[in-house]
């Protein structure tokens, strides 16, 4: 079941809308159309931000359990309609089908933790120092939000921002990457029917980001927005919400590390790393993009992940054994490659590459010799690419480690505890998997540091991001 022939265009106030111009997806496996969408126009931004103001005010006198039922409901509707979702998220953005099952999942765990989550958002009473005062803080729904998710992820991005804003009482209006907005049609619809209010949850699809971006984040009843992207994108965003001076989430770049000391289990470590880097073909935020290995276990540490490597089959999503399936676009592709040339032309080794594809599907590739002047080291490499420089010590490590801006995701692996505690402490990231590669989680903060983002995504203080604190003084 395809929700696409059913949904085409943007969900106002709960209709469908129709704009003038129209933008295609396609099938990112074999380049052919899967739909053609209309595109939101202005007009229709003005009609989901007016939808979404009033749907903001009545909102406010709902209760945490009407809205936890809501999206108990709707968190329901994500699992019954489990295997359609998947197809969906396979056909339009590419990802094996059994990532894609495991992400509907992972999309529905978010719903359920904030649904959970809405009975705990509790106030305080702070002792007064006067016998006729009473002291409370109170916490309400900042507002309307505006929310863009990314491609990689177009299921899990939606859940982990609507959830929390309508946990907390917000009005949430989105927009998808033109990339995958079927999936979040397809969310869209069944939040409707799980009852949200029909302007609490508003999906406006179109290629024209910049133009979507501008309108909300520079308009003052617009009181948040959320984004998951790119550095460049969200300096721009934030910097258009400056002058009505938005809260604002945004979960940015990442370089992730991926260390192994001589004292890590060095079997455990490589497959940790063979979740951290090809799921998704490559193509998560937090990839590891700098494999870090001491020079005293190079040697095992590389022959162990050549064979592991070399079992990977690139192929169509949904072809039964496929590990990896195609990058999103042509252009993500020639970037890869660009990299990987890049640091050969400057002295990479290429350890291992698989049988070269054709179309937007990357075979693996492993390089050696890499090292921090390299523009595969600076960026975000996106792709089936491990790039693997050495350290002597543990003091060379973190040091490598810490020399990037971003700092959303880090990995090591050891199994010596003193250095566990030390390097945990000294790694300059939000998140750090040790001795797991698998860290992202509902229950969990999810965010990162310096150029890698504000804010924090999961865990009680996702639900925290949509709420104003309001402290009150009573005399009596």
């Amino acid at each position: 079941m395809y929700w696409h022939k059913a949904l085409n265009s943007s969900l106002i106030n709960g209709k469908l809308y129709q704009g003038s111009d129209t933008f295609t997806v396609n099938n990112p496996a074999n380049e052919q159309l899967i739909e053609t969408l209309s595109s939101v126009d202005m007009a229709g931004c003005q009609q989901a931000l007016d939808a979404a103001i009033t749907c903001f005010e009545a909102l406010k006198s709902t209760t945490a359990k009407q809205r936890s039922d809501a999206l108990l409901k709707w968190h329901s509707l994500i699992l019954e309609h489990k295997q359609a979702l998947a197809e969906l998220v396979t056909l339009e953005q590419g990802k094996v089908l059994k990532e894609s099952l495991a992400e509907v999942d992972y999309a529905a765990g978010f719903v359920k933790w904030f649904a959970d989550e809405a009975h705990r958002s509790y106030g305080e009473i702070i002792p007064a120092n006067s016998p006729t005062q009473q002291l409370t803080v109170i916490k309400q729904g900042v507002g309307v939000v505006f929310g863009i998710t990314p491609w990689n992820f177009p299921l899990a991005m939606i859940t982990r921002k609507v959830a929390p804003a309508y946990a907390a009482g917000c009005s949430f209006i989105l927009k998808p990457s033109e990339y995958t907005p079927l999936s979040a049609l397809a969310l869209c619809q069944l939040a409707l029917q799980a009852g949200m209010e029909t302007g609490a949850f508003q999906t406006l699809v179109t290629e024209d980001a910049a133009q979507l971006g501008a309108f909300f984040c520079e308009h003052k009843q617009v009181r948040k927005i959320t984004f998951t992207g790119s550095t460049r994108v969200g300096q721009i965003l934030l910097s258009q919400s400056a002058q009505s001076i938005k809260r604002a989430s945004l979960e940015l770049g990442g370089n992730a590390p991926f260390m192994v000391f001589a004292s890590a289990d060095i079997k455990k470590a490589v497959q940790g790393l063979m979740v951290a880097k090809f799921r998704n073909a490559g193509q998560t935020c937090v990839a590891a993009n700098r494999v870090l290995v001491q020079n005293a276990c190079l040697d095992e540490f590389l022959a162990e992940l050549k064979q592991q490597t070399a079992r990977l089959k690139v192929a169509d999503g949904f072809t039964g054994d496929a590990d990896l399936g195609p990058l999103i676009n042509t252009q993500a592709k020639l970037k890869a490659q660009s990299l990987v040339e890049d640091a050969v032309a400057q002295g990479a080794e290429v350890a291992y590459q698989g049988e070269e594809k054709a179309g937007q599907f990357m075979a693996p590739i492993i390089l050696t010799e890499v090292n921090q002047s390299m523009e595969i080291s600076r960026s975000e490499i996106f792709a089936p690419v491990v790039a693997i420089q050495t350290f002597e010590d543990e003091d060379q490590a973190l040091t490598m480690a810490n020399s990037v801006d971003e700092g959303l995701a880090a990995y090591f692996y050891s199994q010596d505890m003193a250095q566990v505690q030390r390097v945990a402490s000294n790694l300059e990231y939000g998140m750090v998997g040790i001795n797991e590669a698998l860290i992202s989680n509902p229950v969990a903060p999810f965010g990162g540091m310096k150029a890698s983002g504000l804010g924090r995504e999961g865990a009680k203080q996702g639900l925290e991001e949509y709420q104003e604190v309001k402290y009150l003084c009573q005399s009596f």
